[in-house]
């Protein structure tokens, strides 16, 4: 049975008393010691965002426990669709054949530069730098991390929020 929403200051006293409780629970099931604390603090934000905890408070911990463990899921979930998608490299791009290749097709190539290049400069410069590295130094999401000091899933969202800006973008000139 649920409660009227929560306080603000009972959602920090349950964060407080069992954070590393459901961190171990997320290392347990295969996160890293980081990836574990982003899916926490992910679920701290959602709970905020709407505050609303169980009337029982002997059934707190096990509810923050379960709802770490299925936005785990939803991580594994997007990481192993993130890997297939992003599954192909540039050899593999430049093998396919260019055979819808028009005259007016490659007249828009210029237009779609300087609006790719608009779209690049839009973002934030952190968003830009990760980007930048991922798609123009070929750098692999870990290897961003490492150099910039983020964790490997703030990279992955700058990189899906900043090809999602670009393709938003340039959607009218496709």
């Amino acid at each position: 049975m649920w409660s009227k929403p929560a306080s603000q200051s009972q959602i920090n006293a349950a964060m407080e008393a069992y954070y590393d409780d459901l961190c171990r629970a997320m290392r347990k099931r295969g996160h890293t010691p980081l990836g574990s604390q982003d899916i926490v603090h992910d679920i701290y934000v959602r709970l905020m965002g709407k505050p609303r905890l169980p009337e029982n408070q002997s059934a707190v911990k096990a509810f923050l426990i379960r709802a770490c463990i299925n936005l785990g899921i939803d991580h594994f979930r997007r990481a192993n669709f993130e890997k297939r998608l992003f599954a192909g490299n540039s050899e593999e791009a430049a093998t396919v054949a260019d055979s819808c290749q028009s005259a007016e097709d490659t007249a828009d190539i210029g237009l779609r530069f300087v609006i790719l290049e608009q779209a690049i400069m839009e973002l934030s410069l952190q968003r830009r730098r990760v980007f930048l590295a991922s798609a123009v130094g070929g750098l692999t999401s870990t290897e961003i991390s490492k150099k910039s000091g983020l964790t490997k899933n703030m990279v992955d969202r700058h990189l899906r929020k900043a090809y999602l800006h670009c393709l938003q973008r340039l959607e009218p000139t496709l």
